[in-house]
């Protein structure tokens, strides 16, 4: 007996802790869990979904090991998959099973769907052949299976017409296939229209489809009809018969994007994001694996989608900051949308008509081709950028719209166009403090302070989400009536518009609107149809929408990206006021955007006003090469917190001298970070700057071994490649 049990199997499992090697497990007799296999396992006292990994199990006795309890009956995770979720992990620091946990956050979509239950025609004629009942009939005749609701509606009757007919054995219970959650896209149904550039840029794109890996950036000034063109890339795709992954920044808001995909392909492509329904996403994650879904629509996440054959990624606007997540694991969609292409042998695209740095810089040394759409689709004419200098034309006391852009607005309302006025600030104000005493309202938890929501009637945290009512006297003196916003948020530039023109339908849209997605989506549809005069909005109205009768942009405030110590500051307001001034005269009507800035001659105000993106791009690139800034150096962030500033300070100090002697290599810091206390804990931050060639990851892998344990409240998260410096 015991003989036998020693023969049993053992095999690695990841699973979904921060752990860095797979757990062995012992196989039960009759049992098959080869690698991939997604299996249910014990883990201390509660049962966990895992994944059999790849290797050998060192020398273990089978009799010491617990066994896996069931292998769930769904397609396993492949190989390219298993090789994907290892190369991150490695890249990124991080421990492999968290990686494999977003893989496996959908534990429901591991076991089949159920049938759906069916009727069929028996042939059996009913006893009385009514007009309802022929029409029924004359559908179902033909002996195919139909749902009881999808015949009702096809024959145009009631439910119990069906019932009735059942009863009288008319039809007999059949189980059917789930339905997918979206039809096939069909790469033939509507042919596209494309000008000869991006005819030539789609014939590329077609080219290198089954060739194996490529990454192309396609590089085209706004409107000038990227989308169309890689949905040419799709279909080639489609038409080998592989499965396509579309990321885009903000999927929940991009309406307009599903709609066209349906005008070229005949039905929507399934969606994946966080707002998405649980059911939902349970079975996008079951159709992705088993290959019913051919083509997903998704935020960074859908990344770790299991795919069953993945045979092309576009990146739209691959430049835009949401590609990188900042939480448990850090990683870049759009770098590893790369690698994934890389281990998969397959192209990926690459769109934006404000590319980053570091794509330009990739085309420019021949590791990615780039394809350019220098002009808008029919001609349509890109719009007149000026800059208006505020310290001439400054706004009346108390405001922030200064007389140009107020008489702008005027003229398109007139001509019975839409105007978008774009401030990168929710709320109301980003300051309340008191006159009589300059008491500021501070979040508690954060070093920021707390933004005033009008509507609301809230003072609102937008690094924590800490909220708490607008008091009417000041809690430090205790005077009333005496509190004062200071500096614009969106909801102040409303209220300055509707006192200005007090007719016109405004529409107020940023990320924090009361009712979500869904009201998002409505609004922006509304505007789509010009049932809105005057949009105010956020950085989500930069983000591709398509406002034909928009031919007015005005940015409020065009130096605040400027403000900040981010290397990428230039690149970021660059690209940002490129984006929104180009939803500007999409359809060929003149159009007009303004920047209020107090630095008109600061060259990203000039290269935007000029149009000459290409001379920004090399000052910009020129700079970061003499810098040794990435892509010409690299960078890495640790971020040392816990719930007293000592403690992190003690260990972010220890870890300073653990530093190893390396050549290309330097540590900077620690420093207490720019944003000090976030949701309750202490920061310090230390950056590591080297040299491009240098091994980063050995080097912090290297100097977090030799450096104290983080116990208690301690936390220390590595950022590979940091986008964010706060």
């Amino acid at each position: 007996m015991k003989e036998d049990s020693l023969k049993r199997p053992v095999v690695p499992v990841l699973v979904p802790v921060p752990t860095g090697e797979p757990y062995s497990y012992a196989v039960p007799e009759g049992m098959a869990a080869g690698p991939g296999a997604i299996v249910r396992v014990p883990l201390g006292p509660r049962q966990v979904a895992g994944v059999v990994w790849d290797g050998e199990c060192g020398a273990v006795d089978p009799n010491k090991l617990r066994a896996i309890e069931e292998v769930f009956d769904c397609p396993p995770v492949n190989a390219d998959m298993r090789r994907f979720v290892e190369w991150i992990a490695s890249y990124t620091l991080s421990a492999p099973g968290m990686v494999a946990r977003m893989v496996l956050r959908v534990p429901a979509a591991f076991d089949p769907e159920p049938p759906v239950e069916g009727l069929r025609f028996t042939g059996t004629a009913p006893e009385r052949l009514t007009d309802a009942r022929r029409r029924v009939l004359e559908h179902a005749g033909d002996g195919l299976a139909w749902t009881r609701s999808g015949l009702a509606h096809a024959a145009g009757v009631s439910s119990t017409v069906i019932d009735g007919l059942r009863e009288q054995g008319t039809f007999e219970p059949v189980l059917l296939p789930p339905r997918p959650i979206v039809a096939a896209p069909d790469p033939d149904y509507a042919a596209p229209e494309l000008t000869p550039a991006q005819g030539e840029a789609a014939a590329s794109l077609r080219e290198k489809s089954g060739q194996g890996f490529s990454v192309t950036l396609l590089d085209g000034v706004t409107g000038s009809g990227k989308t169309e063109v890689y949905f040419e890339a799709i279909a080639a795709a489609l038409e080998k018969g592989r499965q396509v992954l579309v990321m885009v920044p903000e999927i929940a808001l991009t309406q307009q994007f599903l709609e066209r995909f349906q005008d070229r392909f005949g039905a929507k492509p399934a969606e994946w994001h966080s707002d998405l329904a649980p059911r939902s996403r349970e079975r996008v994650w079951r159709q992705v694996a088993e290959g019913a879904v051919r083509v997903v629509a998704g935020a960074r996440s859908a990344l770790f989608l299991p795919f069953r054959e993945l045979g092309l990624i576009v990146v739209d606007e691959e430049h835009d900051p949401a590609y990188k997540q900042e939480d448990r694991v850090f990683y870049n969609a759009r770098d590893m949308a790369v690698v994934r292409g890389h281990i998969g042998n397959f192209p990926v695209v690459l769109a934006s008509a404000t590319p980053s740095i570091e794509s330009r810089v990739n085309a420019e040394q021949g590791r990615y081709e780039r394809l350019v759409l220098p002009a808008r689709f029919g001609e349509a004419p890109m719009p007149d950028i000026r800059a208006v200098d505020m310290r001439r034309s400054p706004p009346a006391r108390g405001n922030f719209l200064s007389p140009v852009l107020l008489e702008a607005i005027g003229k398109t309302l007139g001509r019975g166009e839409q105007s978008l006025l774009f401030l990168n600030r929710r709320g109301y104000a980003p300051l309340t403090l008191c006159r009589v005493c300059g008491h500021r309202f501070q979040c508690p938890d954060c070093s920021s302070w707390l933004v005033e929501h009008r509507f609301r009637g809230q003072l609102v945290c937008h690094h924590c989400g800490h909220a708490e009512p607008r008091p009417e006297a000041c809690p430090e003196c205790g005077t009333l009536d005496h509190l004062v916003a200071c500096g614009p948020g969106i909801e102040r530039i409303a209220e300055e518009v509707d006192a200005k023109f007090p007719e016109a339908r405004t529409i107020v849209l940023s990320s924090d609107l009361m009712g979500g997605v869904k009201r998002l989506r409505l609004e922006l549809e509304a505007i789509a149809k010009g049932e809105a005069d005057i949009v105010i909005g956020t950085q989500l109205v930069a983000k591709g929408h398509h406002f034909p009768d928009m031919t007015l942009v005005g940015v409020v405030d065009a130096d605040l990206g400027l403000a900040n110590g981010d290397p990428r500051a230039a690149e970021r307001t660059f690209q940002l006021l490129s984006q929104v001034t180009g939803r500007a005269g999409r359809t060929g009507k003149k159009s007009l955007g303004l920047l209020q800035t107090y630095q008109p001659d600061h060259p990203v105000m000039q290269a935007i006003v000029s149009g000459d993106a290409e001379a920004f791009y090399s000052r910009e690139i020129a700079e970061r090469r003499t810098a040794g800034l990435p892509p010409f150096g690299r960078l890495a962030a640790i971020v040392v917190s816990a719930a007293t500033r000592a403690e992190a300070e003690v260990h972010a100090r220890a870890l300073r001298r653990m530093t190893p002697a390396v050549s290309g290599i330097e540590v900077l810091g620690p420093a207490e970070a720019p944003l000090a206390l976030l949701a309750g804990r202490h920061r310090f931050r230390l950056l590591v700057h080297g040299e491009r060639g240098t091994d980063m990851q050995g080097f912090v892998r290297a100097m977090l071994a030799a450096g104290p344990r983080p116990r208690g409240s301690l936390r220390v998260q590595v950022d590979i490649d940091p986008q964010s410096f706060l």
